[in-house]
């Protein structure tokens, strides 16, 4: 098969614009193409075997080419595709997966709202959370409040919400009354609170461990103190779970689960299909359903793919999955293998730290952030195909079928890369 780099040469590959790139640097080297997927493997046009570091974003928890979920999805798109959740219109595979999320759900009694993906998910709590205010006679608590580092998505809502200053640039100011305060001191919250009023705040966004912004876990203590701060000042707490969520945090379904949160709202995606459909989901606590179900009062809002049948038949088929393996165990046995396996990466000249330990994600820190696309590339060339998050990070992510033995790999070329 002939690589994409000798199609770029003759001016193929032109058309597509990537996201979060540099598009004069990818037209005149030629994409990274890869065209098949086995478990924890990729391969490129060439044939090339990769380790994939990231499972894809974030979301392949089951591992690629996984028959089974595809044949799901077949089946489904052979009998009724997808019909809009409008109204009072469903579709019985979407019913039947909304009732399986509520029982796997933190807070007992959520309703589940469908979106198409992560930043839908947020966007949808963003506007959700305002609505509730107004719905029960608060209008006034308009603000929402995210975190430094913090990552939400790339809609409106969720890049205002987010802590990564390069994501704002050039938009101008996108939400009003949206906040990003510090990401690890639950004072911060506070004084935010103390400056503009309870009154004022409707929801505080929290990513349990940030993602995109780094990979890093929260400190000790932090999750609780802000879930309380939240309640004593009644905010509503949104647990973004797109990363997180669906076993990433070894052990549990959900990050808020494993910390006792119990959500007002939370967003949810990549791992409910593993990534072979794109579907997103909302959890919704019993006391910010209540105002909607009680009838009279609308939630204007909706995707026409949210709930997409084909995706749901997906999403039932990845759940089969990660309950028959025990996959919630292999992402509690990544917890430990990536730690002690990436650790010595720690004593490198060119690494800063190794931040790993809680769940199945880990990142490697380098000591100049400015090397790291330049790193991606060099772990290409060790057999990884591997990705920058926040400043100098490289972010870890496998699939939870990653054995051990190919984690001792990956941080043996890791290792190599490095030099």
């Amino acid at each position: 098969m002939e690589s994409s780099e000798n199609k770029a040469a003759r001016g193929e590959f032109r058309a597509l614009w990537h996201g979060f790139a540099d598009m004069g640097a990818v037209t005149a080297n030629g994409p990274f193409t890869l065209v098949r997927g086995d478990g924890a493997l990729v391969y490129d046009d060439s044939g090339r075997e990769y380790l994939d570091a990231t499972g894809g974003l974030w979301f392949a928890n089951v591992g690629h080419g996984r028959r089974e979920i595809a044949d799901a999805v077949a089946g489904q798109l052979g009998t009724l595709a997808h019909y809009s959740n409008f109204g009072d219109i469903t579709s019985d595979i979407t019913s039947r997966l909304a009732d399986r999320l509520a029982a796997l759900a933190p807070v007992p009694g959520s309703r589940v709202f469908f979106t198409s993906g992560g930043s839908d998910s947020v966007d949808t709590a963003a506007k959700l959370a305002r609505r509730y205010w107004n719905a029960v006679g608060r209008p006034e608590k308009r603000t929402l409040v995210g975190r430094r580092r913090g990552y939400h998505g790339m809609h409106v809502a969720g890049t205002a919400l987010a802590g990564i200053p390069v994501n704002h640039e050039g938009y101008g100011e996108l939400m009003p009354d949206a906040h990003s305060i510090e990401w690890d001191d639950a004072k911060a919250l506070l004084q935010l609170i103390e400056e503009r009023g309870a009154d004022t705040i409707a929801a505080f966004f929290c990513e349990p461990i940030i993602g995109a912004g780094g990979v890093y876990a929260p400190p000790e203590g932090y999750l609780a103190e802000v879930r309380r701060i939240c309640r004593d000042n009644d905010i509503l707490f949104v647990a973004d779970e797109v990363v997180t969520g669906f076993g990433r945090i070894g052990g549990e379904w959900f990050a808020s689960s494993r910390w006792d949160l119990e959500p007002d709202l939370m967003t949810t995606a990549k791992g409910l299909t593993s990534g072979y459909v794109p579907m997103g989901a909302v959890f919704v606590a019993p006391r910010v359903a209540e105002p909607f179900y009680a009838g009279g009062t609308w939630f204007w809002h909706g995707y026409t793919y949210g709930g997409h049948a084909g995706a749901a038949a997906a999403a039932m088929a990845n759940l089969d999955i990660v309950e028959r393996e025990g996959l919630l165990a292999e992402s509690a046995r990544l917890e430990g293998t990536l730690a002690q396996a990436l650790a010595p990466l720690a004593d490198h000249p060119r690494v800063e730290t190794v931040r790993s330990g809680v769940g199945a994600v880990a990142a490697v820190q380098l000591a100049d952030p400015a090397e790291a696309p330049g790193f991606v590339l060099d772990l290409r060339r060790h057999g990884v195909s591997g990705r920058a998050a926040g400043q100098g990070a490289l972010q870890i992510s496998p699939s939870f079928v990653m054995t051990d033995e190919q984690v001792q790999e990956l941080a043996r070329r890791f290792a190599a890369a490095l030099g």
